[in-house]
């Protein structure tokens, strides 16, 4: 068909067959950014907020996605993920928030979706957490920074895609 590898040869969507790959040590890494009025970043920074540590919420919200991709995306595997990691890092300069999350396993297929999942979650809870105070922050460039193991072996966002 088309090179994808979760159709068929008939064209219908199917999850992918891993039970022959080996297992392997796999790690992605993946970023988001909520960009929003200095104020609000102000808010978060300073803890006020009225609904809490919005950092710290952000942080549970993505690892608990990272953890629940399979349930989010119909074709994804559900993984034994052996770690997961939120860093959210404020950057006045840019009124932003930088999400990065990397997740780990060691197994038959990769951990990118889960990476990107738990990033663009963490994102969209630092939205819902200050939304009554900033209804136009926007979140976008969600990526892949990294990613190894299995196959393929280590792509960065720095390569060439292929």
């Amino acid at each position: 068909m088309s090179g994808f590898t979760h159709f068929d040869d008939k064209g219908q969507a199917h999850m992918v067959d891993v039970s022959d790959k080996e297992q392997t040590a796999r790690i992605a890494t993946a970023r988001a950014t909520i960009t929003m009025l200095p104020d609000t970043l102000a808010l978060i920074m300073d803890g006020g907020i009225g609904k809490g540590d919005v950092l710290g919420v952000a942080r549970l919200a993505g690892i608990m996605a990272a953890k629940r991709t399979a349930d989010l995306i119909p074709l994804c595997h559900p993984l034994a993920l052996s770690k997961v990691s939120v860093e959210l890092t404020c950057d006045p300069d840019r009124n932003a928030v930088d999400i990065e999350a990397t997740c780990k396993l060691k197994g038959r297929t990769g951990v990118e979706m889960e990476a990107l999942t738990a990033a663009s979650i963490a994102a969209l809870t630092v939205y819902d957490m200050c939304k009554a105070v900033d209804r136009g922050m926007t979140v976008g460039n969600v990526h892949l920074l990294h990613k190894s193991g299995g196959k393929s072996g280590e792509w960065n966002a720095t390569d060439v895609s292929e």
